[in-house]
């Protein structure tokens, strides 16, 4: 079936690895592996919901996953760069596009405004007069263009403003930014996708496969209550990320040499599946080991996840899959650049960035469990089922992985 596909959409061979086949619904998307049969997974589209969902049963009864050809979560952001066909290109980029509008892939506004101007040169064409510009960004509508949740939404003053006056001054920056791009008339449409896709190749986020979760409120008011808050984890070969739905920003971004993980089972009812994430944080100015929970009926897909992206990188430091399961060596990547994996020995990690940027993370903002592990007064603070990736890497390292314990504090 794959190269029936590829052959309609006229694929070359050099960039078969670009693309998977994918089961998606709204409550759940799965990447498939090349033995899997997509019509004995839709029949079994239900017992997979509610394995890895907490959805109902009347909205398990109804629903429906569709069978789509997208980019492989494993394929390197450095072989993509390599692309040149134009019609590759293009899936990628209305793949990404999609995400963009979707708010999967939060952005700053010179991101965002520059992907929209973007997206005109390459929908509507370079180098058109502004009143015909104007006139089929309103035809289209401009969420064609600009992420939904800005177009719609807004704070108070944009209420009082109207919507509107909004829609009127995101359009105005967005055709000031398409005019700066049509100075150059001569770009072809290849350069302007690759441009699209070079962009959102700064996003860290880029090419990550996605899951639902959640994660707890820190305790807040006189009566500390909390509650939890649902996110989007995001994990691709090069780290994790977890994003506030609600906000559209990160919330916590590492890489695979910042982090260590777990995933534990339910121990009794109403318990959940976690996914445990422990980094280097501070606390008060002294350095702390951080724990954050992801309660996710999908923390065992998480966990999986995780760990091949680790064996894949530590294979061939940003290796990938072939649509045959073989993996297959990418160009290496320099120690300290992103997903490189090593880390030299008694040094703790950078400290994590905390700006107003949607891409940094805001550690200030979670709810963790801290703890000092420097030899005294240790209290049983991690969790139970430890799989650290650390403790497997052919060189030892400085860095403590999770260990069984029996209870836990907050921090």
């Amino acid at each position: 079936m794959g190269r029936s596909v590829r052959e309609a959409l006229n694929i070359p061979d050099s960039a078969q690895d670009a693309f998977a086949f994918w089961l998606c619904s709204p409550l759940l998307e799965l990447q498939l592996k090349p033995k899997h049969q997509p019509y004995k997974l839709c029949r079994q589209w239900q017992d997979l919901l509610y394995r890895f969902t907490e959805a109902s049963e009347e909205d398990i009864a109804q629903d429906e996953p569709c069978l789509q050809y997208r980019r492989n979560v494993f394929y390197p952001k450095t072989k993509e760069l390599q692309i040149k066909d134009e019609g590759v290109l293009k899936l990628l980029y209305d793949e990404a596009r999609l995400n963009i509008l979707d708010g999967r892939y939060p952005c700053d506004p010179e991101q965002w405004l520059a992907l929209g101007a973007l997206t005109c040169a390459i929908e509507l064409g370079i180098g058109l007069d502004e009143r015909k510009v104007a006139a089929d960004i309103r035809e289209k509508k401009l969420s064609s263009f600009l992420p939904g949740h800005l177009v719609v939404g807004g704070g108070f003053l944009s209420t009082l403003r109207g919507k509107g006056g909004r829609q009127a001054e995101l359009e105005q920056k967005l055709l000031k930014e398409y005019h700066s791009l049509s100075q150059n008339p001569s770009q072809d449409p290849t350069y302007l996708l690759r441009q699209y896709l070079s962009t959102c190749h700064t996003l860290p986020y880029y090419g990550c496969a996605f899951f639902s979760a959640e994660i707890d409120k820190p305790a807040q008011g006189i009566l500390h209550r909390g509650g939890h808050k649902a996110v989007t984890v995001g994990i691709s070969l090069e780290g994790v990320y977890v994003m506030d739905v609600k906000e559209k920003h990160v919330l916590l971004g590492l890489r695979f040499n910042e982090l260590s993980w777990d995933h534990s089972y339910p121990e009794g009812e109403g318990d959940s599946h976690i996914l445990w994430l422990e980094f280097d944080g501070e606390e008060a100015g002294t350095p702390v080991n951080k724990l954050l929970k992801i309660y996710s009926k999908q923390a065992e897909l998480m966990s999986g996840l995780i760990e091949f992206c680790v064996e894949l990188r530590s294979a061939g430091d940003g290796a990938a899959t072939g649509t045959d399961g073989e993996v297959v060596p990418a160009q290496a990547a320099p120690a300290g650049q992103v997903g490189s994996t090593e880390r030299p020995r008694g040094n703790r990690r950078g400290k994590l960035r905390r700006q107003s940027s949607v891409v940094c993370s805001r550690v200030h903002s979670l709810s963790t469990i801290s703890y000092v592990d420097d030899g005294k007064e240790i209290k049983a603070l991690k969790p139970k089922r430890a799989a650290s990736f650390f403790s497997r890497q052919a060189q030892p390292q400085d860095y403590t992985a999770v260990q069984v314990a029996e209870s836990l504090e907050q921090g």
